[in-house]
């Protein structure tokens, strides 16, 4: 562990602390509507643009769950950057956090890389998982996911997919909640990030699961709406988050 690390105060929260983010993000919602909502229409666009790639490509299903994993983390320094400078009282416009991401560049590319290395890895893992256990015509994705995930034929290798994406999931999870955030708030370089991200998820393990289910619950319901309503959640849940981190690490 870092010097830096070690030096960082976690604080320890009850249970239900999390729905006390979520309002807090409610109110840092509805505190900038517009620049925060501009960061969800982008989420929502990459979303399409990605889904769109992948449709006639069934072997780019897993793909397709693999980027917005990817994506969100990286799109979400930008809102808290918004919150950040409405807290140092400055501007909290969409030019401006985009702008101020700067100062964080380093950090934030680090963190890019290694998400990206760990969504490489578990779609490799995925792909081969399915080509073993699928000897069909793959065709589109519509087709593949109800051959695959809806007859009911390839439940051994549905559920080793889902555990696998846990396992991802949790993961990027661990070291981006807290991580991110600080990098943005104090410009923490990424060692000292994730190791702070670790430890306060451990220490308040049952709290981090249920904001950990929250966040899979809301962004399930925005992809439900076909994506539109993650127009609204993605920012609900990167100001939630970013309440989280204050009222996690002193």
């Amino acid at each position: 562990m870092t010097t830096a690390a070690r030096e960082i105060t976690i604080k320890k929260v009850g249970l239900l602390r999390p729905f006390h983010w979520l309002r807090s993000g409610w109110q840092e919602l509805m505190a900038h509507p517009g620049p925060s909502l501009m960061y969800g229409i982008l989420v929502t666009l990459a979303g399409w643009a990605i889904v769109t790639l992948a449709a006639p490509h069934a072997e780019l299903f897993s793909t397709v769950i693999t980027g917005f994993v990817l994506v969100a983390p990286l799109i979400a320094a930008g809102i808290y950057e918004l919150t950040r400078l409405r807290e140092a009282g400055e501007k909290a416009s969409f030019i401006n956090s985009i702008k101020s991401l700067n100062r964080s560049k380093g950090s934030i590319a680090d963190y890019g890389i290694v998400l990206i290395l760990a969504g490489i890895l578990w779609e490799r893992a995925a792909a081969v998982m399915f080509a073993l256990s699928y000897g069909g015509d793959m065709g589109d994705a519509q087709h593949f996911v109800k051959e695959v995930f809806l007859s009911g034929k390839y439940w051994t290798v549905v559920i080793a997919w889902l555990l696998s994406g846990m396992v991802l999931a949790s993961f990027i999870f661990s070291i981006t909640v807290i991580g991110m955030p600080m990098v943005i708030d104090r410009n923490a370089d990424i060692v000292t990030a994730m190791i702070t991200s670790v430890r306060t998820v451990m220490l308040n393990l049952p709290a981090m699961l249920l904001w950990a289910f929250m966040i899979v619950m809301l962004t399930g319901l925005g992809m439900a709406t076909a994506l539109i309503g993650l127009i609204v959640v993605m920012p609900l849940l990167g100001h939630a988050t970013w309440c989280a981190y204050k009222d996690l690490v002193g």
